[in-house]
C-alpha cells in the first residue's frame, strides 16, 4: 500500500510543481505513515517535522473553541455576536451563522488587506465593522468569511479571559499533543512560493502576520500534527477518550451539514466550522454506504494545505485522518490529494473485519418490540444491538445508519430517538394485558405488526 501512496504523492508534487510536499496518514489500527518530497527552499532539510502554513485549516480549531464555550454554558449558538463582543455594527449575526458561513457578513475586514498586506489589530478590526457591508441577508446562502471566524475567535478569547492564541494552546493544542502547531513559525519552517505559470522559477512569498485575523488563518503546523487533528475530527473518542477537549456528541453536531457550498452540483456541504465532502465507495456492492470526508482546506501566500478525516464505509478504520501540506500557493492539486490517499488506503489496506461475538440478551421489557413492524404502509425492522433498541426501514441500504433509541429515565415505555431517522422524536409503546408491545407510535405515526391503512384496516400480514 505504501508504494501506491508514495507514488500518488510523488506524481502530485511533480505534476503540480510543488517545491515541498509533506503528507501524513493517521489511522487507529496502523502506525502513522509520513512521506515528504521536494525541498524546503532554505537551509533546513525537508522532513516530517517541517512546518508549513496551514491557512484556513485554523478555522477548524477555532470552531472547536467555540463549541467548548457552548458546552460549558458560556454562549448559545443562537446568541448574537454582539452579546459577547462590543461591536459598533453587525452585532446581530449569530454564532451559528458565523460558524457555518451563512451570516452574510463580507469576506474580509475593511480595506484591501491582501493588497496592502496590513492586517488590523483587534481594536481596529472591531471599530472598522461600522465600515463594512452585510453582503447578504442572514441565512440566504453560504458566503465564506474570514472576518466572521475572526470575530468568533475574539469572542472566545473574551469569554475565557485570554488571547485567542493562549486559549487555543491551553484548551486544544496541549491536550491533544499538537506540539508542532504554533501561531508563529519556528526555524524549521518551509519557504512558501509562487511558482511561475510559464517557467520553472519559484518566487518566495512574504510571510504575513494576520494580526486580528489570526483565528481564521494564522497557524503553522506539520503534516503529522494535522493528520492527528483530522483523526480527532473523525473519531474523538480515540484521540480524546476522556472528552477533555470536546464530547463526541458535539463533534457529531459539528459534522451535520447546515448548508451546501455549491448550488450547482450540491457535492459539498458545510457544518459548524467543517467542510463536508460526500464520497463514493470504490466497491459497487457498497454503493449505498454513507462515506464523508470532514475537514478543511487552507491557503496563504506560498502555501496550500488540505486536512481531512474519513468517516463511514466498509473498511474505513477508526481515527482515520490525512494531511497534505505544500509550499506552492497555486498548486490546486494539493487539495485533491488527501481524498485520493484516504480512498486508496482503505481500498488497498482496509480495516480488519472484527469477529462477531454474542452479546447480552435484550431487556425483557423490550423483547416483544423486536422484529418486523409496519408504519405508513412500509415495513421496518426493530432490533437490539450494542445495548440499545434500533430500527431501520426494511429496504434501507446496509450501510445506512439505523435509528437508535434511549428510554426516558422515568418512563421506560417512552423512548427518545437519539440518532438516525427521526432524531429527537419519541417512540411510545402500547402493551396488551400480558405486557406485550402490540402497537407503537414513532413521531406520532402508528406502527403495527400488520400492514394497515391509516384508518386501521389490515391489508397484509407477515
Amino acid at each position: 500500500m505504501n508504494q501506491r501512496l508514495e507514488r500518488l504523492v510523488r506524481r502530485t508534487q511533480a505534476q503540480a510543481r510543488v517545491p515541498a510536499l509533506s503528507v501524513a496518514l493517521h489511522r487507529a489500527d496502523r502506525p502513522l505513515w509520513t512521506f515528504t518530497v521536494g525541498g524546503t527552499g532554505n537551509d533546513n532539510p525537508l522532513g516530517p517535522d517541517t512546518v508549513f502554513r496551514i491557512g484556513s485549516v485554523t478555522k477548524t480549531l477555532t470552531a472547536v473553541l467555540v463549541m467548548q464555550c457552548r458546552d460549558d454554558g458560556l454562549l448559545d449558538l443562537d446568541d448574537p455576536i454582539g452579546r459577547h463582543l462590543d461591536v459598533p455594527a453587525h452585532g446581530t449575526a449569530t454564532v451559528r451563522r458565523l460558524l457555518s458561513h451563512t451570516a452574510g457578513v463580507q469576506r474580509e475586514p475593511y480595506g484591501d488587506i491582501w493588497d496592502t498586506l496590513h492586517s488590523p489589530d483587534v481594536p481596529e478590526l472591531l471599530a472598522d465593522l461600522a465600515r463594512i457591508e452585510r453582503a447578504l441577508p442572514p441565512a440566504r446562502r453560504f458566503h465564506y468569511s474570514n472576518l466572521g471566524l475572526a470575530l468568533l475567535g475574539h469572542a472566545v478569547a473574551r469569554l475565557r479571559g485570554g488571547t485567542w492564541a493562549e486559549v487555543l494552546a491551553d484548551r486544544v493544542l496541549r491536550p491533544l499533543g499538537l506540539s508542532s502547531t504554533t501561531v508563529h513559525p519556528g526555524p524549521s519552517a518551509a519557504t512558501g512560493f509562487l511558482v511561475d505559470a510559464y517557467s520553472d522559477h519559484a518566487r518566495p512569498e512574504p510571510r504575513l502576520d494576520l494580526g486580528a485575523l489570526g483565528p481564521a488563518a494564522q497557524l503553522w503546523s506539520t503534516a503529522t500534527d494535522m493528520a492527528r487533528w483530522a483523526a480527532f475530527l473523525a473519531d474523538p473518542a480515540v484521540l480524546d477518550p476522556s472528552g477533555a477537549v470536546l464530547a463526541p456528541a458535539t463533534l457529531d453536531e459539528m459534522r451535520w451539514p447546515l448548508t451546501t457550498t455549491d448550488e450547482v452540483s450540491w457535492q459539498a456541504g458545510f457544518g459548524l466550522g467543517l467542510i463536508l465532502l460526500p464520497q463514493r465507495a470504490a466497491d459497487p456492492a457498497a454503493a449505498g454506504e454513507r462515506i464523508v470526508h470532514v475537514g478543511h482546506d487552507g491557503a496563504m501566500p506560498g502555501f496550500l494545505s488540505s486536512v481531512y478525516a474519513r468517516r463511514g464505509g466498509t473498511g474505513t478504520p477508526g481515527a482515520m485522518g490525512c494531511a497534505v501540506l505544500g509550499s506552492s500557493g497555486t498548486a490546486g492539486e494539493t487539495n485533491d490529494l488527501p481524498h485520493r490517499l484516504l480512498a486508496a488506503a482503505v481500498e488497498d489496506d482496509p480495516a480488519e473485519v472484527a469477529a462477531w461475538v454474542p452479546g447480552e440478551a435484550p431487556p425483557p421489557a423490550y423483547r416483544s418490540v423486536l422484529g418486523p413492524w409496519w408504519g405508513e404502509g412500509f415495513p421496518f425492522v426493530f432490533f437490539w444491538r450494542d445495548g440499545a433498541l434500533r430500527a431501520r426501514a426494511a429496504d434501507a441500504p446496509a450501510g445506512a445508519p439505523p435509528a437508535v433509541f434511549a428510554p426516558l429515565p422515568d418512563r421506560p415505555d417512552v423512548l427518545r430517538t437519539v440518532s438516525g431517522r427521526e432524531t429527537g422524536e419519541l417512540l411510545r409503546l402500547t402493551r396488551d394485558g400480558a405486557g406485550r408491545v402490540v402497537r407503537m407510535h414513532w413521531a406520532t405515526y402508528r406502527f403495527t405488526r400488520t400492514q394497515e391503512t391509516f384508518d386501521g384496516v389490515t391489508t397484509y400480514e407477515l
